[in-house]
């Protein structure tokens, strides 16, 4: 019984050792990618990409401006009327990477900056803590025609999320 206790603790510390090790290595790593070359992993962003959602049709537009820019454009369509527009520009700033966003009739359309938080070859995290909604934003590489775009934060009170699945156009 005791050499059954002595494995059983030996296999579970190993593990718990493995696992720790592994969650501090990919925090290196992701904090590590944050500088001029880390935006080559995110090749996988740019493009046009569209989702049918129930607030209408959503487009969302990056190109690549040069080594240290992309922008973009995201709006929703219903019928023929564009009812919600941003312009969005991701760039490195001081050595880090931010996210701004400018929405049309929002925050006297200025725009609102996101720090980048951490960065893996297939997802984006942005950050801004002091921004009510949204105070997070991710972006996740599905596969390579298929993304999730994911905004959280407070909204009235309350913790709210919003996923936009979003498949590649061009």
């Amino acid at each position: 019984m005791n050499l059954v206790k002595a494995l059983l603790i030996s296999v579970t510390t190993i593990v718990l050792f493995a696992c720790g090790n592994q969650v501090d290595s990919n925090k290196e790593t992701m904090i590590k990618n944050n500088d001029a070359s880390a935006i080559e992993q995110a090749n996988w962003f740019l493009g046009i990409w569209k989702s049918k959602t129930t607030d209408g049709d959503l487009t969302e537009i990056w190109k690549q401006m040069n080594d240290s820019n992309y922008l973009g454009v995201s709006y929703v369509i219903v019928k023929t009327d564009t009812v919600f527009n941003e312009t969005i520009s991701l760039e490195q700033k001081n050595k880090k990477w931010n996210y701004s966003v400018s929405v049309k009739n929002q925050n006297n359309e200025q725009p609102v900056s996101f720090e980048m938080t951490s960065m893996t070859s297939n997802q984006l995290v942005f950050e801004n803590p002091s921004h009510d909604f949204p105070s997070k934003i991710t972006y996740t590489k599905i596969t390579q025609d298929s993304i999730v775009a994911k905004i959280s934060g407070i909204l009235k009170g309350k913790e709210q999320t919003e996923y936009f699945p979003m498949k590649r156009f061009n």
